[in-house]
């Protein structure tokens, strides 16, 4: 059978890959004997082989000192989100006193929005992406419910290609068109269907001129797409970690606030992990919060999350961001030219909705399969392709530069060209 990209390539870029190293860093599922070829970091990142002993040592820790952990555990846990802070900062593009591990995802946009979703009589609307997670729909229509508006007051931004996700420039002539009226703009940096990744930077511009307050879900961007969330002048983001940073099913996520937002005259959801560290233990009645994104936290830090996480951040911390970056856009720029080529050859109809050009994507390929059901893709699954499948048609893969080979590339085409041709 033929092939757009033998696998003899594969392996000479792979001997060539500076990369190449950090997959012995990772724990990869095996299927039928074989590594699986492993797509869906976009979901559930794979394990580093360092979380086990990171657990393990706040297990030991707290089986030896009890409550004493809290001040002299190896690393003690009353700052223990503090050991996450530079790594979080250097991928966000955000000073350290800017971001601050915390929370869950929705919940941290409900954090977020209690702040900075503060609607007037000629300022009612938050406006929004068509085709957000649904997640992000609902937290956005209960903030609206929560101040006494209804879905009308969310303006969402209809896209014209078949997908229906708008463009960078569907996004500014809504800004332009309803600015006036909107409050807060809360967009995914990068959209989880298609993977295209927006200019954060230009959006974030136009939106603060017209005076609206932005913000930014990252779910899909922290650790996969560059990030300068200060020098944008972004307003506040949230990021989960289980995805691209690899720290575990539902670990502990994260929050950005800019710095101009950190006096205490901001309205917060307040708890007692936000109040000043240096007077946080005598108990007062009155919250004073801390001057950095540390404030929006309320509860004590779920240290056996965060210790996975700070297992993954030190691959990121040995990690060139910029090498990251090149291998990313690579990897899926081969993928997409692959289907190209199988679309051709074998008559096959398929639509990439992932943008071709490398500005507006990520490592995520989306591609759509117009004659082929849910059938097609567990002959993939069968055939230790694990990759992710949304209805109608879609495949996501993700090619995450820390475990992703070429040689994975190669394979994944001699198993697409058996099933399509089965």
């Amino acid at each position: 059978m033929n092939a757009f990209f033998h696998i003899d390539d594969a392996r000479r870029l792979d001997a060539q890959d500076a990369l190449g190293h950090f997959r012995a860093e990772f724990h990869l599922p095996i299927w039928n004997n074989q590594e699986v070829i492993y797509l869906t970091g976009n979901s559930l990142g794979l394990q580093p082989k360092g979380t086990a002993a990171a657990i393990q040592q706040e297990l030991e820790d707290w089986k030896n000192l009890g409550v004493e952990g809290h001040f002299h555990a190896t690393n003690p846990w009353m700052p223990y989100h503090e050991f996450l802070t530079p790594s979080l900062a250097r991928l966000a593009g955000a000073l350290p006193s800017e971001v601050v591990a915390m929370g869950s995802l929705t919940a941290n946009l409900h954090f977020a929005m209690a702040s900075f979703y503060r609607p007037t009589a000629d300022r009612p609307c938050i406006l929004a992406e068509a085709k957000a997670f649904p997640s992000d729909r609902y937290a956005l229509v209960s903030q609206l419910q929560q101040h006494g508006y209804g879905e009308a007051e969310l303006i969402e931004v209809h896209g014209t290609a078949s997908d229906g996700v708008p463009s960078d420039e569907d996004l500014l002539a809504a800004i332009e068109r309803h600015g006036h009226r909107v409050c807060t703009l809360l967009v995914g940096g990068v959209n989880y269907f298609t993977g295209r990744v927006y200019d954060m930077a230009r959006i974030t511009a136009t939106a603060r001129a017209k005076g609206i307050l932005v913000g930014w879900d990252l779910a899909h961007a922290m650790g996969n797409v560059p990030l300068k969330l200060h020098d944008w002048g972004v307003d506040f983001a949230a990021w989960c970690s289980y995805k691209y940073l690899n720290s575990g099913p539902g670990s502990t996520a994260g929050l950005y606030v800019h710095e101009r937002h950190h006096g205490a005259e901001v309205h917060r959801l307040a708890g007692w992990w936000g109040h000043n560290k240096e007077s946080r233990f005598k108990m007062g009645p009155t919250f004073e919060p801390i001057a950095s994104a540390e404030a929006w936290q309320v509860s004590n830090a779920p240290v056996l999350s965060m210790a996975a996480q700070k297992a993954s951040l030190a691959l990121f911390d040995q990690m060139d961001l910029n090498a990251h970056r090149v291998k990313g856009l690579d990897l899926a720029g081969r993928c997409m030219a692959m289907l190209d080529a199988i679309a051709e050859e074998l008559h096959e109809p398929l639509e990439i909705l992932t943008p071709r050009d490398d500005a507006q994507r990520g490592c995520q390929v989306s591609v759509k399969f117009a004659q082929r059901d849910r059938r097609f893709f567990e002959s993939l699954v069968e055939q230790g392709v694990v990759a992710d499948w949304r209805e109608p048609g879609t495949i996501r893969m993700s090619f995450i530069p820390f475990y992703n080979s070429y040689s994975d590339l190669a394979r994944l085409e001699q198993i697409l060209r058996q099933s399509l041709t089965a």
